[in-house]
């Protein structure tokens, strides 16, 4: 997954600028979907760059709240506990492409975004599920 521009500028701020810039990062953070690129196809670049275009509405769909463990060897795995569930209801959700860590249940700040390795339709009564560990957010 990339780091959004803010993100990057927030954390580079945090550690060369501290006591001018300090970063406090959310105390939660969510799990968002995207659906198919746009017509320019820019959905991840869309997220680095903080637009949120694309994502999932309606039918059930809400932002779960997702945790992170201790960062080791640059890298960190999500969710930790137990797996993070979308289930669509009364409708479809589309065809999800991409995921995005948030610092909101709504609107917010992306964090992380990312491509899934397989692009997931999901249909009414359909659940698109993240497993403990599955998402791995490396900074090199």
């Amino acid at each position: 997954m990339s780091a959004s521009n803010s993100l990057e500028n927030s954390l580079l701020d945090h550690s060369l600028r501290y006591g001018t810039a300090p970063f406090t990062a959310a105390s939660t953070l969510y799990l968002a979907l995207f659906t198919s690129p746009d017509s320019a196809g820019g959905t991840l670049e869309d997220l680095e760059a903080g637009t949120l275009t694309n994502e999932v509405s309606g039918n059930g769909y809400t932002r779960q709240a997702i945790a992170f463990g201790a960062a080791s060897g640059g890298q960190s795995q999500g969710p930790t506990g137990s797996a993070v569930t979308f289930t669509a209801s009364g409708g479809n959700f589309g065809v999800v492409t991409h995921i995005a860590i948030m610092s909101a249940a709504s609107s917010g700040t992306v964090y992380y975004a990312g491509s899934l390795q397989t692009s997931k339709s999901v249909d009414n009564g359909d659940s698109l599920q993240f497993a403990v560990n599955s998402i791995t957010i490396t900074m090199s």
